[in-house]
């Protein structure tokens, strides 16, 4: 069974004077689909406005660049309305299935954020389906100004404006006098919406090697209610991250930096052996095997995995293969002597390998 895996960079889906919004087609990248992932990127201007919408997919935002507000109404919450959250970079926010939401860019920089997302339950395999609430593509605009009209009690000129004033398809650029209208987010108010993943405490964390943190949902309840782990690998120069495997497929996206990427699949055959670079995206089937090498100015990832998912490191004193001496030695028919210098480094070694100039014998 042939995958095609090459690491993909999105398509513009949408572009207007307020920003963008780019995704990963399924028709160009058919794991995905199979997957049962997907992905989109949003660019905002400045006063870049996204409109008010929810989707098929929970999914996770990981803020790359700027700053921006983010109103959020999640269904099922009975303490809240609308919630307003203000976001930066390198911030986490978990936006579940069918919550509302829309996003402002009030700084004077672009805002930029890629979406991961568990696609199981989508409309189209590896894609996630938007539903606008405004706009000449919005509910309101849609529904026949009577039914506007007795939904909100209003006379029938009032709901006939509603549905012919929208403007902007998906995203809007403010004026300044429209943006003068909406307050910067409270930063005052506890913040239970979101966490900085690069701020966080590492789980593994090595010298001249780099840093691996994970938030899952026992740590993050709205994590929990989007059902997904999210990861933050950083890489130095000429680091490695040791191959590895997930009982569920695992979805990269490059950050930062330039690396290769290899990955061995089904009968041990080697089905992506490839350069990867800032901007792009790619998927781990099930079970396959990765790993990841920094090129000489490092490297930055952010990953999903669904929180049922486990995962086995092929190196490390975690290492799958870490068992009886004999064991190992007949499997890999070996002498004693080898044997005892392979178990020793992986008794001693790290998931993250930093650069070496040469191995000891």
């Amino acid at each position: 069974m042939d995958m095609e895996l090459s690491p993909k960079f999105p398509a513009t889906f949408a572009e207007t004077e307020g920003g963008g919004y780019y995704n990963w087609a399924a028709a160009e990248s058919p794991v995905m689909g199979e997957a049962k992932v997907a992905a989109g990127k949003l660019v905002l201007k400045s006063r870049g406005f996204a409109l008010p919408h929810y989707a098929d997919c929970p999914k996770v935002g990981y803020v790359l660049e700027g700053v921006c507000g983010v109103g959020l109404t999640i269904l099922g919450n009975t303490k809240d309305k609308m919630t307003y959250i203000g976001l930066k970079k390198g911030d986490v926010i978990p936006i579940p299935y069918a919550s509302v939401s829309w996003w402002y860019n009030f700084g004077d920089s672009d805002v930029v954020i890629v979406f991961l997302a568990d696609a199981t339950n989508a409309y189209v395999p590896g894609e996630i389906t938007y539903f606008l609430l405004t706009g000449p593509l919005g509910h309101l605009a849609t529904f026949s100004p009577e039914f506007i009209a007795k939904t909100y009690q209003i006379k029938l000129e009032k709901a006939e404006k509603l549905a012919d004033s929208q403007k902007g398809v998906l995203l809007l650029k403010l004026s300044e006098e429209e943006a003068q209208t909406i307050p910067n987010p409270n930063e005052e108010l506890p913040n239970i919406w979101t966490q900085n993943i690069d701020a966080s405490c590492p789980d593994v964390e090595v010298k001249n090697g780099g840093k691996s943190t994970t938030l899952k949902g026992s740590q993050f309840p709205l994590l929990e209610q989007v059902g997904l782990n999210v990861s933050h690998l950083v890489l130095a120069a000429k680091a490695t991250r040791a191959p590895s495997y997930a009982s569920h497929p695992r979805m990269f996206y490059v950050a930062k930096g330039t690396g290769k990427v290899e990955i061995v699949g089904l009968q041990g055959k080697l089905v992506l052996n490839t350069k990867v670079e800032s901007g792009q995206l790619f998927v781990v089937p099930k079970l396959f095997m990765v790993t990841i090498s920094a090129d000489e100015q490092g490297m930055e990832l952010f990953s999903i995995l669904t929180s049922r998912a486990v995962i086995g490191e092929l190196g490390s004193k975690k290492s799958v293969l870490y068992t009886i001496p004999s064991a190992v030695q007949v499997s890999l028919d070996l002498t004693p002597e080898l044997t005892q210098c392979f178990m020793h480094k992986m008794e001693t070694g790290t998931v993250i390998v930093p650069a070496v100039n040469s191995y000891p014998s």
